[in-house]
């Protein structure tokens, strides 16, 4: 039975908001985009990226975007399908582009993007009127990211998604700030205050945080990130661990070192085998050294979508560095 063959009696494991597109990944590392002689295409967008790591363990996992009436807009919608990701939440836009997303390689700590997204994204044209709240109120996880508060009306949706959470545990904003979409870091700053309001983990790495808070230290980030009301503050530090804290409890453990070849989805395999994790009920170290992993196997691979790793080959990774 497909996900979508269950999506209207089952509620959905995971259920994610936002960007979707297409990446065009070079086939050459080491060099820039106009000496590039060949590219692979993929599904991609933080969200879209997140719902299909979190397939592949094993969850029922939707995500909830738009596309253009195109070409690449089946694309995704067929890949999605492959991957095992239900389509039933997407839709199209008449008049705009599926968006497609190019970058550079070079390992192992730099990986320009180019956005093509203009005039509009169809993933910010997401209404209130499209949402099935029935879907996003029962699901166990619903995860939105900061990029989707960046524009109308895709903002205005997200606030009644999350009136229709009720704050419920499990409802997850990602932090995942890229300064191309906003006017400005103040209006971002304004935006993800509202947005805390109405959820119950928060996850961003450093630079996230200081848009989201003000807070650059890690500690000091989980802190305010708690006094804004969350339950469960999660700040990724790089080659220097995650931090984790709740009102009770406080957990750090350190980065899953790898050989990185393309870290841009790394913080999806991460956000995936969060997910997991969470639902599975795991103690917060158990979680965070999964999810640590999943995100270090990504890096290690050339595209992000097509890279995310099964529950099988994270714990023989955690297996393998137990036994070093």
């Amino acid at each position: 039975m497909t996900p979508d063959d269950t999506a209207t009696t089952t509620p959905y494991d995971v259920l994610t908001v936002g960007r979707v597109g297409v990446d065009i990944y070079p086939q050459q590392a080491g060099v820039p985009l106009e000496q590039v002689e060949t590219f692979s295409k993929s599904v991609g967008g933080s969200a879209t990226n997140v719902a299909i790591a979190a397939a592949r363990h094993g969850r029922c996992s939707a995500v909830l975007t738009r596309t253009g009436d195109d070409p690449f807009g089946r694309y995704v919608v067929q890949e999605l399908d492959r991957l095992g990701v239900s389509t039933r939440l997407i839709s199209t836009v008449d008049g705009l582009s599926t968006p497609v997303t190019f970058c550079e390689i070079f390992p192992p700590d730099d990986f320009p993007l180019y956005f093509y997204r203009k005039p509009k994204a169809p993933d910010l044209m997401i209404t209130a009127a499209q949402l099935d709240l029935a879907a996003i109120a029962q699901a166990g996880v619903f995860w939105a990211t900061v990029t989707g508060l960046s524009e109308e009306p895709s903002r205005q949706a997200h606030h009644v998604a999350w009136q229709a959470r009720a704050r419920r545990p499990l409802t997850i904003l990602d932090l995942d700030y890229r300064p191309m979409f906003w006017s400005s870091p103040e209006v971002a700053h304004r935006e993800v205050a509202r947005a805390l309001e109405h959820v119950t983990v928060a996850v961003g790495n450093r630079e996230e945080c200081e848009v989201a808070v003000g807070e650059t230290e890690p500690d000091r980030a989980a802190d305010a990130l708690l006094e804004r009301g969350v339950e469960l503050a999660i700040v990724k530090q790089g080659p220097k661990g995650v931090l984790a804290k709740t009102r009770d409890e406080r957990v750090e453990v350190p980065a899953h070192l790898v050989e990185v070849i393309n870290g841009l989805g790394s913080g999806d395999g991460f956000g995936g085998a969060l997910c997991h994790g969470l639902l599975e009920g795991w103690s917060l170290d158990r979680t965070l050294r999964f999810a640590n992993a999943a995100g270090g196997i990504v890096a290690t691979r050339f595209e992000c979508s097509t890279a995310m790793p099964t529950t099988i080959e994270v714990e023989a990774v955690l297996k393998e560095a137990l036994h070093a």
